[in-house]
């Protein structure tokens, strides 16, 4: 079931997707996640896809993403394998959604795209054992982890490399009902692809970040958990046309321009 938020007019709706066709659902997107059948239920109005604006399907509380957790990724970078997952945040204030624009910052001259499977949060989860992980998991979604890649090796630090305004683009929906160990990732240039991968090819599964993550933070209903680009990263440039796909969820689409 894909799970997405949408503007019609002045109107913020939440619904689900079938090919071309959002069908209106009453539900909070947290509660359809957790009660899928109840989501079903209540679907009505239907909307064609062109008339509607397609929003973040979420808003988390915090966006954990993962450094260097595809082994090709590592094998291209020439670097050892972690032996435990390398986290940092990304705000929440750098959301934008598909379609919307991500803007150059004057400060940096090296702008990079890495497309990311995310994991979205739908209870409360502390503590939690690898096991029981699935338990706590919503559905699926796509990161595009905009990097300010000059500014990152300048600080030896992250945060101002990965957070300005509009570096996280994020959507365009959520995939309850998918295999997250067997995805084709990828994303194009202006239509060229440059990332292209599969998330078999993950170091630390699904089920190892949120137990890793949740021993050291709480996990609130919304949170997502970006884990990780695969090889290809690059540079894009204003007008530039960014596609993030994930097989099984969509494509988030976005272009670039300059400050």
């Amino acid at each position: 079931m894909k799970l997405l938020r949408f503007k019609k007019g002045n109107k913020i709706k939440n619904g689900i997707m079938r090919e071309n066709e959002i069908n209106e659902i009453s539900l909070d997107l947290l509660d359809a996640m957790k009660n899928p059948e109840k989501a079903l239920k209540y679907s009505n109005k239907s909307y064609k896809l062109e008339t509607v604006k397609i929003l973040t399907p979420i808003n988390p509380s915090k966006i954990i993403c993962v450094g260097l957790n595809y082994k090709d990724h590592a094998q291209e970078l020439n670097m050892q394998l972690p032996e435990e997952p390398i986290i940092f945040l990304k705000a929440p204030s750098s959301i934008i959604s598909t379609q919307e624009q991500i803007i150059c910052p004057p400060q940096s001259k090296e702008i990079n795209f890495e497309v990311e499977l995310a994991l979205v949060i739908a209870q409360k989860a502390k503590n939690i054992s690898s096991r029981l992980a699935s338990d706590y998991i919503g559905g699926y979604t796509i990161v595009n982890d905009v990097t300010a890649r000059d500014l990152q090796r300048k600080d030896d630090q992250w945060t101002r490399a990965k957070n300005f305004d509009t570096f996280c683009p994020l959507g365009p929906m959520i995939e309850t009902e998918m295999n997250p160990k067997d995805q084709h990732i990828f994303l194009s240039l202006n239509k060229e692809i440059r990332q292209d991968s599969n998330t078999r090819n993950m170091i630390f599964g699904i089920e190892e970040l949120l137990e890793f993550v949740s021993h050291i933070m709480t996990l609130y209903p919304g949170d997502i958990i970006a884990t990780g680009t695969p090889p290809g990263v690059g540079s894009m440039q204003p007008g530039d046309l960014i596609q993030a796909g994930v097989e099984d969820i969509g494509l988030l689409e976005n272009q670039v321009k300059s400050f």
